[in-house]
Order: structure tokens, then sequence, then C-alpha cells
């Protein structure tokens, strides 16, 4: 029985059950993974389950999944394809970890088992975990400074993992081998295996109920829904073009001066065209993306706006993505490209800034840039020293939303099923104490919809030797960024304080195998969101519950919202608002603020220097940019940081002073 409304040659009934039997397939997968898995990223959700049909194409992932795997399993699926084409047999399992194939990157590993029924493969499952070490110069396989893939880890192209059921140790102990901690590589890969093995078990019972053509069919029907369904939601937007641009914070190579990522938008009747034209050439760091990272991206950028859509290849089919060779948004071998989280990420907030004004009930700004804390060294609690590594990502803050506040305190937009590991287990895990983990008071960017707020984690090196930082991070220059008037957040960094000293050392976010003895305390803060709307036009009882919450201090209420509160019992947090004392705050604000954005930024840096001004005031009145651990002046990407400002937050300010004061009563 066909439906003439859809298209379908399968009865509406089988359709739905198929569709959602493949999705509970792939969550299934996941709930293997977290049982079985050895590694601590693993078990806080750093991976990905996919079913992928016989030419390689995603019939569905999983509802946890996290965005950064989205739009590349299927390539690694063909690529497998493409090596043992002809070659494959029942109880097979095959492994590949290679960005250039694309993957993400190197620690990502994927197990793909072919899925047979007779002599024909239907099917192929596909687990992806991020293993916490595949080799290369520093622990965690986080080299910043690596400028090609030979210091970064393994690469590990298509290879026959398990042969017709029997587990090939030799390539597993090789590839083992090669890492700073066999035992969990071993103990990650077989949970992965098993993982392929439960996706099989239930594709297989479908077709003992359904019987393999209706399966097959089905494979193909859901990813033609999802198409349909995805052009006809472009065929309802206007044709028009879009186009914004994002930046990495420097090319150490290149001296100081913002990397810029250009995306244009371009909706032509059913299909969409992403444009990165005009991005910079590769960079001397891992922070690199090759194309399939960048593919990915796009497509978790643009699902965000398409929530209800299931995720298969049928979504990808409308979107053609144009990157220009030899750039950050399309390395090729060797170019390091570990780090290919920091420009994705400005991909996908670049994406949430142009769908904000096709679709403006839904607008976003900027949200936090991950960050990634790699320690490794010798555990000296333990008999026989062995090797630790601990491996941290901290929440932070979304951005403003159109009718309401960020989010606070969640995970990173490339991957929102993320989870923050507990302090608990780390301590556990990692001779390294927890000191303070709490949320960062005036994190969050200002505006009349303010950004989430971010966190602060402290923590002290305790028994340990041999013991180096590596810091994956980004947005210590290309601050981020509010919309529609809305305020930046603050620098991301991370400071370290040498054991008996007072004095506290800034590393940034750009440094590896930073060597760090017992003792010795470092912290670092993450952003919140960028401000959506402009922040004199915030509610100021909307400001004074913040600052009752400890989100914004009396402060920052006064010189970010121009919102005066008289004290009531500050231990009780009882505030009120000084209607008359905001009235004029905002409306002095209003005549000088941009008289701010045009200080000379020479005479900005000197009064930072001097203790006059805090970064918060740098990046939000000033948008100057410094080294903020000497205060030197970093003149081009000031430039470059203030256009930013400019376009987005200065040019949408509403400076009635009428209407300003109406806001404050």
């Amino acid at each position: 029985m066909s439906d003439n409304r859809t298209g379908l040659t399968l009865d509406p009934v089988t359709f739905e059950v198929l569709k959602n039997s493949f999705i509970t397939t792939v969550d299934q997968m996941a709930e293997q993974v977290l049982r079985t898995c050895y590694s601590f990223v693993i078990y806080n959700r750093d991976f990905s389950s996919a079913l992928n049909d016989a030419n390689g194409d995603s019939i569905a992932q999983g509802n946890m999944d996290i965005a950064v795997h989205v739009g590349t399993l299927h390539y690694t699926c063909k690529d497998v394809i493409r090596v043992f084409k002809g070659k494959m047999k029942p109880g097979d399992v095959y492994i590949i970890n290679d960005p250039y194939a694309g993957g993400t990157h190197f620690n990502d590993v994927r197990l793909i088992r072919p899925i047979f029924v007779g002599d024909e493969i239907i099917a192929y499952s596909q687990s992806n975990g991020h293993w916490s070490d595949v080799g290369g110069s520093v622990p965690g396989s986080f080299d910043v400074m690596a400028k090609e893939m030979f210091r970064e880890g393994i690469r590990i192209t298509p290879v026959r993992i398990i042969d017709q059921g029997e587990f090939r140790e030799d390539v597993a102990n090789m590839i083992a081998a090669n890492t700073r901690d066999p035992s969990s590589v071993i103990g990650d890969m077989q949970a992965q295996i098993e993982a392929t093995r439960v996706a099989e078990r239930e594709i297989l019972r479908l077709v003992d109920k359904y019987g393999k053509d209706t399966v097959v069919t089905g494979f193909k029907e859901v990813q033609d829904y999802v198409e349909q369904a995805t052009r006809q939601r472009i065929l309802d937007l206007p044709d028009g073009n879009w186009e914004t641009v994002d930046y990495i914070d420097r090319d150490p190579a290149l001296g100081e001066g913002l990397i810029p990522i250009h995306v244009k938008l371009t909706i032509k009747g059913d299909e969409v065209i992403y444009d990165f034209t005009g991005s910079h050439d590769c960079i001397s760091t891992l922070y690199n993306s090759a194309f399939g990272a960048t593919f990915s991206g796009v497509v978790a950028g643009m699902k965000t706006y398409f929530p209800d859509l299931p995720l298969n290849s049928g979504f990808y089919r409308p979107i053609k993505v144009i990157a220009p060779k030899d750039s950050i948004v399309d390395a090729p071998w060797p170019v390091a490209v570990t780090g290919f989280l920091m420009p994705f990420e400005k991909i996908m907030n670049s994406i949430y800034e142009i769908w904000s004004d096709i679709m403006p009930e839904r607008a976003i700004a900027c949200a936090f840039n991950l960050e990634y804390l790699l320690t490794g060294g010798r555990d000296t609690r333990q008999e026989g020293k062995p090797m630790f590594m601990f491996y941290d990502w901290l929440p932070g803050g979304w951005g403003g939303r159109a009718t309401k506040d960020g989010c606070n305190v969640t995970t990173a937009c490339f991957g929102t099923g993320l989870q923050t590991q507990p302090v608990e287990g780390q301590e556990r895990l990692s001779p390294i104490l927890a000191n303070e983990f709490e949320i960062g008071c005036d994190s969050g960017g200002p505006g009349k919809f303010r950004g989430g707020a971010g966190v602060v984690k402290t923590s002290t090196l305790r028994e340990a030797e041999s013991t180096v930082l590596s810091y994956i991070c980004d947005r210590e220059r290309a601050i981020v960024w509010g919309i529609k008037g809305g305020l930046p957040s603050i620098p991301h960094g991370l400071w370290v304080k040498r054991a008996g000293s007072e004095q506290k050392e800034w590393l940034g976010t750009i440094f590896s195998d930073f060597a760090i003895e017992p003792g010795d305390m470092f912290s670092r803060p993450t952003a919140g969101g960028g401000g959506l709307g402009d922040p004199l036009e915030r509610d100021p009882k909307a400001v004074m519950r913040d600052v009752e919450d400890d989100y914004v201090s009396l402060e920052r209420a006064e010189k970010d919202y121009g919102v005066i509160l008289k004290v009531i019992d500050i231990d009780l947090a009882q505030y009120e608002v000084d209607t008359a004392a905001t009235k004029a705050a905002r409306q002095e604000i209003a005549k000088a603020r941009r008289g701010w954005l045009a200080e000379d930024p020479v005479d900005v840096a000197k009064r930072y220097r001097k203790g006059e001004i805090d970064s918060i005031d740098m990046v939000r009145r000033y948008a100057v940019i410094v080294d903020w651990g000497t205060g030197e002046l970093m003149p081009k990407s000031t430039e470059q940081f203030r256009l930013s400002t400019q376009m987005r937050t200065a040019d949408h300010w509403n400076d009635s002073i009428a209407e300003l004061g109406e806001a404050a009563e």
C-alpha cells in the first residue's frame, strides 16, 4: 500500500515503525558503549553511533549524539567500502580514524561492521568514540603547535580489526602500543565492537519480522522522507544571500591578528549553498578543519533550526558546501587538524547568526567556545607510578535568544549531549584536586536578553611527577560576541600560580607541554554566551534578579546595563531598583558608548596596565584586545574586533534618550 501524500511505497504504519526502530537501534548501541567503555572521556558521552545503508549513507544517528560527529560518519563508512569493496565477509569489523577521509580528528576512532543477509550486505553499523590518547607528542594527543599530523598521533586508514569473527590481536595491539593508555584503548575498542554487534542483531531481527526487501526499502525511504521534508522547509523560505565572518584567535607564525572564516549562505529554491570563499589559508597550529569536519559544522548548525527532523543523509542532500582547498576549512594531508573544533564552532555560530536573520523568532547570539585541558604525567600515589591523563572540559553559556536569556552552564555547541565530568571521578583517577568550580559572575554577555553564564574552575596538582599541561581553546581575542546590540562575554584563557608564589602567570589559550609541579595551581574561566539586544533595554528588575542570583555583580549592573541598585541587605541578596538614578545612568551610557568604541587603543591599553580598567571593560566598552597577562596592545586584533563589534552590536543600538528613559521606569 502506498501513501500518495508522501510518495512512499511502504504503508504509513510500517514506515513509522521502521523509522523509529532504526533510531532506537542506534540508541541501543549508545547504551552498550556506556555500559562497557573503559575511558572516562567516552563514559561522559564523547561518542556517537550510526546506522549506514549499503552505500554508506546515513540511515540514523543517535538522539544523544554530539553535534561534532554529525555529517561525518557516512564519509568514513564510504572510505571503508572503497578500500574493502568485494572483500568483506560476515563477522568482519573495520577500524578507521582518518580525518582526511571525512573524519574529524585522530582521537575519534570509528568501528564499522557490515551487516549481511546471506551473501548480501544490506547495511553497516558504526560506533565512534573519542579515545583518550592516540599517541603523538603530548599526553592526550593535542599538540597545539603541531603543524603536521605526525606530531598528533596514529592515523588509522581502513583496517580489518575482526576477520570473520576472529579478533585480530596483532592489529589491535599494534594500534594500542602507539598510545599512552593501551589497556583503555583495547577496552574501548572492544566496547565499540560490541555496540556494532547490537545494531547487527536488531537489524536482523527486523529482517526476520518484515523481510529483507521491506527493511532495505525502509532504509531508502527514511532518507527520502527527510530530504523531502527538508527541501519543503527550505522552499518555504525566501531566496537570498546572507554572509558573516568569525575568527580564530591567531596563527603564531603570522604574529597577532585574527584569522577569518567567511561564511556566505545562499537559498535558491529548495537548496542551500554554504560558501567559505575568502576564509584564511591553513595555519601553523592544529586549529584547521578537514572538509568532513567543516561539512559537519554546516549541517549541525543548520539542523539546530530544524530540530524535529530525523537526522540522516536525506538532510544532507539539499546542502552544498564550497570550501577553498588548502584553507582552514579544507585542510589536506598532512596539515594538523586535531584542533578542528575551533573552526568548527566558529562555523556553527556563524550559521546561528545567519539563520537568526532568516528566522528572527529563533535568533541566538554566539555561544561559548569549547575548551579542553589535558594534563598528563606520572601518578606517584600508586605503585609503579603509572601514567595518568586528566582530560577535562567545562560547561559555559549560550547566547541570548529572541525572547529569553541564554542557557547557563551547559555544554558547548559542538556537543550538547556531552556530559561535564564529575570532579569526584577525576580526583579518583588523577592526582589533581578541584579547589573551585562555580558559576562565573559577569560571564554572560549583557543584552536585552542576557547570555548564559559560564563557570570558573581552579585545580591543584598533587602527588605527581613529569607532568605537563596542554590547553585547546580559543576566544581569547575573538571574544564571544553578542548580536543585535548585545555585548560580548569575557576572554578565555588559563592562569598558573606556582606553589609558594602569589604571582599568576597568564598562559592564554594556545600552549602545549607546559611543565608543572606538585602544588601548582591552574585556573580558567569559560565564557558565557553573547547578549542579544541592547542591554539598556533590559528590564531593570531582570538585572536586579541577576544580581540576586550572582550572575551579575553590582558593578557590572551599573556599567553594562545602567541599572543602579539600592542595597537593602547584601547578605540576604535584597536590593531595590533606584529608578531615577537608573534613568540618568542609562542616558549617560547612551551618550558616551559610541565614543568609548572610538577611543585610542594605545591609551586604553595603558589604562589596563595601570589597573584602572579590567578585561571586561576592555572588551565591552572599548573593544580593545591586549595580551591579558602583560597588557601589550594587539593593534590588528583590536581593529578586527572593533569591526565585529560595530557590525554586531553598535549598529543596532537605540540611542533615543526618551525610549531609554521609559525602559528604566
